[in-house]
């Protein structure tokens, strides 16, 4: 009886094992097929591919929408992020 316990568990491990081994390879072939489609892409509209033409186009600001179009300087900062909070404790 212990012995078929054993192997039933050793099956069912192995099965376990083999569908985990299939999704990590569907998981790679999709994310591939992901990085090709950008690449494509980037080469069509002749920007370059890669981590530093992706960090460095998204730290520029944004372009204006049209050309006759400029920026607001209102003091305010679109890109400004509130990090930090004053909390006062009354008595």
């Amino acid at each position: 009886m212990n012995i078929i316990q054993r192997t039933l568990r050793a099956v069912l491990f192995l099965i376990l094992a083999f569908f985990g081994l299939i999704m990590a390879l569907i998981f790679m072939a999709s994310t591939a097929l992901a990085i090709g489609v950008l690449y494509i892409v980037a080469r069509l509209q002749g920007r370059p591919f890669g981590v530093k033409a992706y960090w460095a186009e998204r730290r520029r600001p944004p372009m204006p929408q049209h050309p006759g179009a400029r920026p607001r300087h209102d003091g305010t900062s679109r890109h400004q992020d509130v990090t930090d909070i004053e909390m006062r404790e009354i008595h």
